[in-house]
């Protein structure tokens, strides 16, 4: 009959300790007694698992070991959801930048882009790469559509901002009527996008989407950040944004500032749209409404009208969900629309807002 190894460590005067162990089959160290403290450790690796399967202490190792393995995949699946919600968050945030607007149809966009993406990959037959052009393009120019019909009268006349919140939702409402009408109100499955191949670290599983959405969204914050401080648009945008008035007096166009910026937004939801079709390859007309309202929590929660503030409310948001969703899933869109009301709470402007104070 074989005697407990913890058991025998406490004959011998010693600590029950981990220090000792080896996963790889090597002798362990001797003890005070200068005898071999595990003797079945030197006979195979298989003897660590067989002698100490039935210890507390095993189990406590090995359920740091697996929670380790769980934070690491749920923060990554985060970060590849949050690059999602990121890349759409700089649409609501460049916007209400220029205008002071909170374009509610934003969200809509995905899902034009998303359809645009299925169409011209399966009924036109186009290859991959010029579905995503077809549809970033087709988004920028929706959205100056939409800039030009829906809002600018509104603009230049000075409407209340109620106004223009009423006109957003109407143009939403549209465009997921326009599409149920066009491609049914079915859910549709997507063919697959991009099939790379995914990560393996040890028993950490990485899967290629999610290196693909963190690096892409990286890729388009730092462009982004670059067209605005430093070409001749990004300065236009920057002026009409501190004062649109002073902006026309010095020379700028300020409608096709602010009609640039709603394509450049669209755009940006055109590419989130294909990197949520290989995440998650299902869409359906009403898909941009909780899309886009988390991110448009992602944008206040970073400071709306702050680039990198886009970003990182999205990276925030999509970690907060993934690990709702591990723990507590029926309490997910509470969660996440609870993370809104505290920052409105503690500080209205975002994590990387600024408190603006006019001069009256």
């Amino acid at each position: 009959m074989k005697s407990n190894p913890l058991e025998f460590r406490r004959k011998e005067g010693l600590k029950p300790s981990f220090r000792i162990f080896s996963y790889s089959g090597k002798r362990p160290k001797k003890g005070k007694s200068g005898k071999n403290n595990f003797p079945f450790l030197a006979r195979s690796p298989q003897g660590f698992a067989a002698g100490l399967g039935t210890s507390n202490h095993f189990f406590r190792l090995e359920g740091v070991c697996g929670f380790m393995n769980l934070f690491l995949t749920q923060t990554i699946n985060g970060l590849g959801l949050g690059s999602i919600y990121a890349l759409v968050a700089l649409g609501y945030s460049m916007v209400y930048g220029i205008v002071k607007l909170i374009n509610f149809a934003h969200g809509d966009i995905i899902m034009v882009g998303s359809y645009m993406v299925m169409f011209i990959m399966t009924v036109m037959g186009m290859p991959l790469i010029l579905a995503v052009i077809g549809s970033i393009l087709f988004c920028a120019l929706a959205g100056v559509l939409i800039q030009r019909v829906a809002y600018h009268r509104l603009l230049t006349h000075d409407a209340p901002r109620i106004s223009l919140l009423i006109t957003a939702l109407g143009v939403s409402i549209f465009l997921q009527n326009l599409f149920q009408l066009l491609f049914g109100s079915e859910v549709r499955s997507m063919p697959t996008l991009f099939d790379l191949p995914a990560i393996q670290l040890g028993e950490l599983h990485i899967t290629s989407a999610n290196i693909l959405n963190i690096v892409v969204s990286v890729v388009m914050m730092i462009g982004l950040q670059t067209l605005v401080a430093r070409t001749r648009i990004g300065k236009a945008m920057r002026a009409t944004s501190e004062d649109a008035g002073a902006a026309k007096l010095m020379g700028i166009n300020t409608n096709h500032t602010v009609a640039f910026t709603f394509a450049v937004g669209s755009g940006l939801a055109a590419v989130g749209a294909a990197l949520y079709c290989n995440t998650y390859p299902q869409i359906k007309p009403t898909m941009g409404n909780l899309l886009g309202l988390k991110a448009f929590v992602a944008a206040v929660l970073g400071g709306i009208g702050s680039i990198p503030g886009a970003m990182l409310g999205g990276y925030i948001l999509g970690v907060a969900e993934s690990w709702t969703k591990n723990f507590y899933s029926n309490l997910t869109d509470a969660i996440v629309f609870g993370i809104l009301i505290v920052m409105l709470l503690v500080k209205p402007s975002g994590l990387l807002g600024k408190n603006v104070k006019e001069k009256v």
